[in-house]
């Protein structure tokens, strides 16, 4: 089976954060009809369908829910090593990795290029939730086709610090980003960007049309949360419960964002939401952004390096990161 494209892993992540084809196509910079097409596709060489669409609405089916688990599983699988169509021109990293060669017999006068078998290849893997992706895709893609010899392996999903610094001890990755409130003191790692948590609900909602919203006023009022086992969920309540903010149960604990929008516009909870999905929450209609008067902590988007990655690693955690 052919493997997906970058592109169109990456309009997969944004349907899925987004829930709507429109909000994905304006995300993207690209059309409906691209969207729709690329996905096709994609629906096409998986074998069963990602997403039932109704009135621009794009819902995870069944089985795309289980393609969302599955994708953290892929970093242990050698097919999935996603390639991208037209990549850019990226500096290669011969000077600073040397090259893997394997044994192989001198060739005639008249012989062939040999090609590189793929266990010549250096194995890479980037730990990195879905919606970060689409930062340094191009950076990704370039840097795979100046390195024909180095195979990429992407693990999308969403990690907590404690969980980055066991994957890194354990060899499960090379490159990871993940999600803190500040730097971890258990291992090195560096800060990339922050992203501000905001707090959405139903345009419709009293608090909605409030001039101001204060902890006291979210006290008792629903909330939408994702699962448990979520690491966006994690970091969000740490951030959450920083902001003494009195957090009771969720009222809605799902992954499923198509859900999550949909409660939060009929004003059933509100919803904390940081980077692309606060974005993406912020352009749908019927859905208001709360004007709190306390400040929330911002999320920081860190990369960590694993200790003993060899140069190549090394050069692509140093190329992403500029």
């Amino acid at each position: 089976m052919t493997s997906p494209s970058l592109r169109q892993l990456d309009i997969f992540a944004q349907l899925v954060a987004s829930g709507s084809m429109a909000e994905c196509a304006d995300a993207l910079g690209v059309s409906i009809d691209a969207i729709r097409r690329d996905m096709a596709t994609l629906e096409r060489r998986l074998g069963f369908p990602l997403f039932e669409t109704a009135g621009g609405a794009a819902r995870l089916t069944d089985a795309g829910r289980k393609t969302v688990r599955a994708m953290a599983l892929l970093s242990d699988q050698s097919e999935a090593q996603w390639q991208a169509d037209d990549p850019p021109p990226a500096p290669s990293v011969v000077a600073q990795s040397p090259p893997v060669v394997a044994p192989a017999a001198q060739p005639g006068p008249d012989s062939a290029p040999a090609q590189a078998s793929e266990s010549d290849r250096i194995t890479i893997t980037i730990t990195a939730p879905a919606p970060l992706f689409s930062h340094f895709q191009d950076a990704l893609t370039a840097f795979e086709e100046a390195n024909p010899d180095i195979a990429i392996t992407l693990d999308l999903h969403a990690r907590s610090a404690g969980e980055a610094q066991h994957m890194l001890a354990r060899g499960e990755t090379d490159i990871i980003y993940f999600h803190a409130l500040g730097e971890p003191t258990a291992f090195p790692s560096r800060y990339v960007w922050s992203e501000q948590i905001a707090l959405y609900l139903g345009d419709a909602h009293p608090l909605a049309r409030a001039d101001m919203v204060s902890a006291g006023d979210l006290a008792g009022v629903p909330r939408l949360a994702m699962e448990p086992g979520n690491g966006l969920r994690a970091v969000t309540d740490q951030a959450l419960d920083k902001a003494r903010l009195d957090l009771g149960p969720p009222t809605l604990e799902t992954d499923n964002l198509y859900d999550i929008m949909v409660a939060a516009r009929e004003g059933r909870g509100w919803f904390a939401a940081f980077g692309p999905l606060a974005r993406d929450f912020g352009r749908m209609q019927g859905i208001a952004r709360l004007k709190l008067a306390m400040p929330l902590p911002a999320i920081e988007i860190r990369q960590a390096v694993r200790e003993d990655a060899d140069g190549a690693a090394q050069a692509l955690a140093e190329y992403l990161f500029m």
